[in-house]
């Protein structure tokens, strides 16, 4: 610890690389339960064109996808934290 109280560099780097890692993690996660959404709720003479409904329901999978990933991510990974990632 310096002495005007700033953490370890090693501290800083492994928070700054935690983060990232997770952030990654939660990005393509949420990109790929989206996609699943849309796909989900389009119908074939609608790819292409959601309507209004058709786009909040895929918005409500999403969410659903994302609370069950983090649901699963905390039965299988580590006990405080919603990432799958390890060492998040």
């Amino acid at each position: 610890m310096s002495s005007i109280g700033l953490p370890p560099v090693t501290t800083v780097v492994k928070d700054a690389r935690t983060y990232a890692v997770d952030l990654a993690e939660r990005v393509a996660s949420t990109f790929v339960v989206a996609t699943g959404g849309v796909l989900i709720t389009a119908t074939t003479d609608t790819v292409g064109h959601l309507s209004f409904w058709q786009s909040v329901a895929a918005g409500g999978v999403a969410a659903a996808g994302s609370l069950i990933k983090g649901i699963l991510a905390r039965a299988f990974g580590a006990k405080d934290s919603a990432s799958l990632a390890k060492g998040v």
